[in-house]
């Protein structure tokens, strides 16, 4: 099948980077001869017919910026089959031949029912979460890793000054990425992800006494907000039990937001660059991936099959470096 006409939509929750990735889907495909279609809104405006055409300069200064220009929503009706349906219809009315869809888990189920349905349909890893199973990387992970970062130093600061334990809430509903490679690069000495079950007095309370017999001032905890207790009711336990000044922060999305990472961005760049040349070559349900380190492309549905978790040897390493 010839295509003529290539759109892009971002779905889900917004990234760091997504922006780069359209821009690299826009320039590349006109670079190929193609026509470009930004739809808004994710499945929600593709449903509405909320589209227009992109050109190079529609993409102009986007690259340095947050969240996604062509901005995101989350659209129950497109996990019906009559969505499903209306979604390739539209796609057909608007003379779209392929779609470019930047997201996670559930986008490309849905890019997957499009594909099934005949409209050529590519994914793109774009979650700061890094929780797609069939992909070492996702889009805005390094970036959410670097905001997280410099605010648990900042909170350290304080923290030192005032022999306080700080138990700090990162992002990862159903992934512990984020925490645990914050916990690394901050130092900090306990990390708790929903992935791996924990016990609260040898890992956390015990952790702290045997910190204070050692000389230590002041403690960082790290916790993914998907784990089954509060950030309060951690503070208040140690406190309760330890006796030291604990306070939680939750940080929330401030982590989603900010200028993309090089790192963000070179990936971004890449893996837009790939999904036009598979559409060029009229492949449909792929999603590009990195693997072991590669930008390559597998079909969505084994991608959808795949399960991965958090390193062992990352969070064992928490506890190493923490004495």
């Amino acid at each position: 099948m010839a295509i003529k006409n290539i759109g892009v939509l971002t779905s889900g929750g917004d990234a760091p980077g997504m922006n780069a990735a359209i821009r690299a889907v826009v320039r590349c495909a006109i670079g190929k001869g193609f026509k470009v279609t930004g739809i808004r809104q994710g499945y929600r405006g593709l449903l509405k017919g909320d589209m227009e055409e992109l050109t190079p300069r529609n993409v102009s200064e986007c690259m340095q910026r947050g969240g996604t220009m062509l901005e995101t929503a989350r659209c129950p009706e497109f996990k019906t089959p009559e969505g499903i349906a209306a979604g390739a219809q539209m796609c057909r009315d608007k003379g779209i031949d392929a779609l470019v869809v930047i997201g996670g888990d559930g986008s490309f189920k849905g890019a997957r029912a499009l594909s099934e349905a005949g409209i050529l349909t590519i994914g793109i890893p774009g979650t700061i979460d890094n929780d797609i199973s069939c992909s070492e990387y996702t889009i805005g992970f390094d970036t959410a890793l670097n905001t997280a970062i410099e605010a648990v130093d900042k909170i350290r600061d304080t923290c030192a000054s005032h022999h306080r334990c700080s138990v700090i809430e990162v992002m990862g509903a159903h992934a512990g990425y984020i925490a645990v490679e914050t916990a690394i690069a901050t130092g900090a000495e306990v990390v708790l992800v929903p992935e791996i079950p924990f016990d609260f007095e040898k890992e956390v309370i015990d952790a702290i006494l045997s910190g204070e017999k050692k000389g230590k001032k002041h403690y960082i905890i790290i916790m993914a907000e998907g784990i089954d207790m509060s950030a309060g009711k951690i503070a208040k336990r140690i406190k309760d039990e330890t006796g030291i000044d604990t306070r939680e922060t939750v940080l929330g999305h401030i982590q989603r937001g900010g200028s993309p990472t090089v790192r963000d961005r070179v990936m971004a760049s890449r893996m837009g660059e790939r999904a036009v040349n598979l559409l060029e070559q009229g492949m449909t349900n792929r999603v590009v991936v990195v693997k072991d380190g590669e930008i390559t492309d597998m079909d969505i549905t084994d991608g959808l099959n795949m399960k991965k978790s958090v390193d062992p040897g990352l969070y064992n390493l928490v506890k190493t470096l923490s004495i």
